[in-house]
C-alpha cells in the first residue's frame, strides 16, 4: 500500500460554506460510488490496523458505518454502531461533545461491548476530535479499550489529533 493519498483527494468532493459559511465540507460520495476507489480506501484503513487484536470496529453515524462495516469484516470483527441521540432502540450510554460548528450527543448500546474488549474507531474525517474522543469515552465507559482510530481524511489544522493524544491515530490523507 501506498501512502500518497492523491487518488483519494481526487474521489473527494469539497463543498464550501456547508453546512455554514466558513466551512468547507469533505463529500466522499464520489469516493463511495467508485468501486476501485471505495475497495482501496476500505483495503488501506484494514492495512494500517494488521496484525493487531481487534475484537470490534465501531463506527459513528452515518458515513463512520459505511466505512466501518467492510474493515470488521475485513478484519473478521464485530460491527459497533455509534448513533445520534434517540435513534437506538434499546438501554444506551449518551456522551455529549463539541464539533467545529455545534454541540451533538452520541449513543451506544449498553451491551455492545465487553469489559477488555479491544475496540478500533473508524469515521470518514478526523476535523476537531469531538466526535472521536466522544466516542473514546462511551468505549471506555462500557469497558473496552480503543486499539486505534482510523480516519480516511484528516483536517490538520483543526486539532483533532492533539485532541486525541496518546492514542494510536491513522488517516489516509491529510488535508
Amino acid at each position: 500500500m501506498t501512502n500518497d493519498g492523491q487518488w483519494l483527494t481526487k474521489l473527494v468532493r469539497e463543498i464550501p460554506d456547508y453546512p455554514q459559511p466558513g466551512v468547507t465540507f469533505r463529500d466522499i460520495t464520489p469516493l463511495l460510488g467508485n468501486a476501485g476507489g471505495f475497495s482501496r480506501a476500505v483495503d488501506e484503513l484494514v492495512h494500517r490496523f494488521l496484525g493487531m487484536k481487534i475484537d470490534r470496529v465501531l463506527g459513528m453515524e452515518a458515513r463512520g458505518f459505511i466505512l466501518a462495516a467492510p474493515v470488521a469484516y475485513r478484519l473478521h470483527a464485530g460491527f459497533i454502531p455509534v448513533r445520534k441521540a434517540g435513534k437506538l432502540p434499546w438501554a444506551v450510554v449518551r456522551e455529549e461533545y463539541s464539533l467545529e460548528y455545534g454541540n451533538d450527543k452520541l449513543e451506544i448500546h449498553r451491551d455492545a461491548i465487553h469489559p477488555g474488549e479491544s475496540i478500533l474507531v473508524i469515521d470518514d474525517v478526523l476535523a476537531t476530535g469531538g466526535t472521536a474522543d466522544a466516542t473514546c469515552r462511551l468505549v471506555e465507559a462500557l469497558g473496552g479499550r480503543v486499539a486505534g482510530l482510523g480516519f480516511l481524511l484528516e483536517l490538520d489544522g483543526l486539532g483533532g489529533r492533539q485532541r486525541l493524544a496518546g492514542r494510536m491515530v491513522e488517516s489516509l490523507v491529510h488535508y
